[in-house]
């Protein structure tokens, strides 16, 4: 089977090669992160190393988890593997599941020889006593599914069948999302769902109730659907289990609390905190939550909800993340700005919506961005292709070409 190519993270990873740093890559089950450490193994085989010079431990594979699952085995394992004199680079897959996973880690990061890499799909494993046993020794990327452009280089070809809708690769993007399996589907959308699906229960079963001090399937999923139906809307822990409480559903505020919390450390969530442009802090009452992929949302709510606005804004939001922005949803005044993006200090202001087909819709849009008191750029994005235009200095343009790169 032919591996998708991912030339961004192969790039950063054989930028940081050989320098002693431990590099570590996080993201969501099956977004690609052993496929990226595979294609980096090629990548240095094709420039001289040996095979006797690569160490390869995925804790995914029960017999290997099994056998590393206590004390400083696979510590000592690897030390009897190095090549005298040579360079060797480790991978470790899944790391999370690693006993002794500080100690080893530590110790495998002071061999002089050693170039450490490292998956995880848990944050919570590059926290507490690793971090603080490698703090300034290591490096992290942090690697989502393919995005629409990745994924467009790859999409089913247009139909040339006589009175076929047109092909549309951005509104199969919003529908399928980019896990790199998917792609290999084809159109079957039966086994694309329950694919996505399968994925779903594995990191809840592996990544998430493990982690809780008691695990109520029920109430979960109706936390999860919840959290997927209102991407892009304002949240609050207390509104979301006071919502799930006039439903019907026997909650908490802690249990909502930490089922959220172990969404978002499985990387199936992000936080998009919100920030007083004018009064330049955090606002801490609430955030907007985005999901991994769209494909996911897809999976879970169907196609037919009326939100295309969201599923856009969702999109957006992770491209900005894979560019290296730090990501808030802004206020300014009684006006909310859907994104702020900020990069090396420099801001870009965003908002995101599916068309600005009348006059009202178009002031309604920008209006937040005009109410922004500094003069960094700010941007109309729109669903609809539209030519770019400019609105005395809020540029506007299509979703679909500012995904591109245009």
């Amino acid at each position: 089977m032919d591996l998708i190519p991912r030339p961004a993270y192969i790039d950063w990873l054989e930028k940081w090669r050989s320098h002693d740093l431990v590099k570590v890559v996080t993201g969501v089950r099956r977004c690609g992160k052993s496929t990226i450490l595979q294609l980096f193994r090629q990548h240095l085989q094709d420039d001289g190393v040996r095979a006797d010079q690569l160490i390869v431990i995925n804790l995914e594979d029960p017999d290997q988890e099994r056998t590393f699952s206590a004390g400083l085995t696979l510590y000592e394992t690897v030390k009897h593997q190095l090549v005298p004199g040579q360079p060797t680079y480790v991978f470790i897959d899944e790391a999370q599941h690693l006993g002794e996973l500080e100690r080893t880690v530590a110790g495998l990061a002071l061999e002089p020889t050693v170039d450490l890499y490292l998956t995880g799909s848990n944050s919570s494993f590059l926290s507490g006593d690793l971090a603080t046993r490698l703090t300034g020794r290591y490096v992290d990327i942090h690697v989502l599914p393919m995005s629409y452009a990745e994924a467009a280089a790859h999409l089913p070809a247009a139909s040339a069948t006589p009175g076929a809708a047109p092909f549309d690769p951005l509104a199969l993007y919003l529908r399928h999302g980019g896990f790199p399996y998917v792609l290999r589907l084809g159109d079957d959308e039966t086994m694309i769902r329950q694919y996505l699906t399968s994925v779903l229960n594995t990191i809840t079963l592996k990544d998430i109730a493990p982690r809780q001090a008691s695990f109520s399937p029920m109430l979960f999923d109706s936390v999860l659907d919840f959290m997927v139906d209102n991407v892009g809307n304002l949240a609050s822990i207390k509104r979301i289990s006071d919502t799930l409480t006039s439903l019907g559903r026997k909650t908490s505020r802690t249990a909502v609390e930490h089922y959220i919390a172990g969404l978002v450390d499985s990387y199936v969530l992000y936080r998009a905190p919100r920030y007083d442009v004018k009064g330049k802090a955090y606002l801490e009452n609430s955030a907007k939550y985005y999901v991994v992929d769209p494909g996911l949302r897809w999976a879970l709510l169907g196609g037919q909800r009326p939100d295309a606005g969201n599923r856009l804004e969702n999109v957006v939001y992770l491209e900005l993340l894979r560019r290296g922005y730090r990501v808030s949803v802004g206020k300014v005044g009684a006006a909310e700005i859907d994104f702020i993006a900020e990069l090396d200090g420099a801001f870009t202001y965003i908002q995101v919506t599916q068309r600005v087909d009348s006059p009202d819709i178009l002031a309604r849009e920008l209006a937040p961005l005009r109410a922004v008191p500094d003069h960094y750029p700010r941007l109309l994005l729109v669903g609809d292709d539209t030519e770019s235009v400019s609105h005395e200095g809020i540029r506007q343009i299509s979703v679909r070409d500012w995904l591109l790169g245009h």
